[in-house]
């Protein structure tokens, strides 16, 4: 399949035709069936809502985990629905106890809003985080495991780790790290944000504790849709964080997990509905299903990572390996050091680019300006072209 052109027609979608869009990683983008079978969705509640909310809601939603635990490799009776991966991870941390002297264990690639939540745990017990500093650019995925498994220690009580980094793009060795972490009696948990989609999943091999993921990235669901897997033995000490009337209901014919989850106030479950539809839509997009999706999305990743690098005149700075359809490439430090005015990351390079090119991409302050990252994404909508214009506006911009 060429990557001179999109794998599909781009008007599928609702993007600017104006603005050639590289960010699809950031909140992606829905496609214009799924959007239509959310609007029919909402339509069905706001003309019977009592029975929609009352006598419909409950079964309708476990027809739409039992789709998402299929395409995830799970069981559906492990799987709750979460707003997103943030609420996932303070869902966990906020569900368990920690005390004096315990370590969390996190890494230096870290999602800025889920390291914040682990910071507000360790302080309000007085747990200590500590950080296992990965370098990156770097040589492959031995140094995430050497970074990681240096820094645990007996009184590592919790991991937070990435299956793919979000400021990095780097998709981490998390077979290998979880059979590591558990070997040495530590709980893990998983930032899976960016990998369903991108990545093959399988959670009920994968062992970890507690993984949690959005479904509004790459498998194109609306904007509300995340879950939320946890082993079963875990799932009596994990609350949602709103308790709701699942919290004294006297129902015996599911988990108690499930009833609190199920229910945690009047809400729009529209995202949540749609996960089905999306991944069915998107999964028809190419003959081969989900799976050529990744591949090409990947392919094009790694060709695009090539141009931009290329015409920065650096290395690669990390293996093909640790690649899905996320791509970071270091950009020389910025001049302006004043920490950014938006919590996601708007960086002045970025604005020009949107403002002068009409390319949409995120330059990310990382690990700490005036260090810098530009992130490329890849989606079936983009193709080589647009990012040989991004390559070629970056030389015109020079210097920045």
């Amino acid at each position: 399949m060429s990557l001179e052109r999109p794998a599909c027609d781009p008007r599928l979608w609702l993007l600017d035709p104006k603005v050639v869009y590289l960010n699809h990683g950031s909140f992606g983008s829905c496609p214009r069936p799924v959007l239509e079978f959310q609007r029919r969705m909402r339509d069905r509640l706001e003309r019977r809502p009592v029975q929609f909310f009352v006598r419909d809601l409950e079964p309708l939603l476990d027809q739409a985990r039992g789709a998402l635990a299929e395409f995830l490799g799970a069981e559906a009776d492990d799987l709750v629905f979460v707003p997103n991966a943030t609420a996932g991870v303070n869902t966990v941390l906020r569900s368990l106890r920690f005390k004096r002297g315990d370590e969390l264990l996190v890494t230096n690639h870290e999602y800025n809003a889920c390291r914040n939540a682990l910071n507000f745990v360790a302080a309000r017990s007085g747990a200590r985080v500590v950080v296992a500093d990965m370098p990156f650019p770097l040589d492959g995925p031995k140094q995430v495991i050497d970074s990681v498994m240096s820094r645990v220690s007996g009184r590592t009580r919790l991991a937070l780790v990435d299956h793919v980094t979000s400021q990095t793009g780097l998709v981490l060795p998390l077979r290998e790290l979880v059979r590591r972490l558990t070997r040495r009696g530590v709980d893990i948990l998983v930032d899976g944000a960016h990998a369903p989609g991108m990545v093959p999943l399988d959670l009920g091999s994968l062992g970890a504790t507690y993984y949690t993921g959005n479904c509004h990235k790459w498998i194109c669901a609306p904007k509300g849709a995340g879950f939320l897997h946890v082993q079963r033995e875990r799932q009596k000490i994990v609350r949602p964080l709103s308790i709701s009337h699942g919290a004294n209901s006297a129902r015996t014919d599911r988990s108690r997990f499930l009833i609190e989850f199920g229910w945690a106030g009047t809400l729009d479950p529209s995202p949540l509905l749609s996960v089905p539809e999306a991944l069915r839509t998107a999964g028809s997009l190419l003959p081969g299903g989900w799976q050529a999706i990744m591949e090409r999305n990947r392919r094009l990743a790694l060709a695009a990572r090539k141009i931009i690098c290329r015409a920065l005149k650096i290395d690669l700075p990390c293996p093909e390996d640790m690649i899905g359809a996320l791509a970071a490439i270091p950009l020389p430090d910025a001049r302006d050091d004043r920490p950014a005015k938006s919590p996601l990351y708007r960086d002045p390079i970025q604005d020009r680019l949107l403002a002068r090119f009409g390319v949409e991409v995120p330059v990310i302050p990382w690990p700490a300006p005036p260090k810098r990252l530009l992130r490329i994404s890849a989606q079936l909508y983009n193709c080589l072209p647009q990012y040989r214009l991004l390559a070629a506006a970056l030389n015109e911009l020079k210097p920045f």
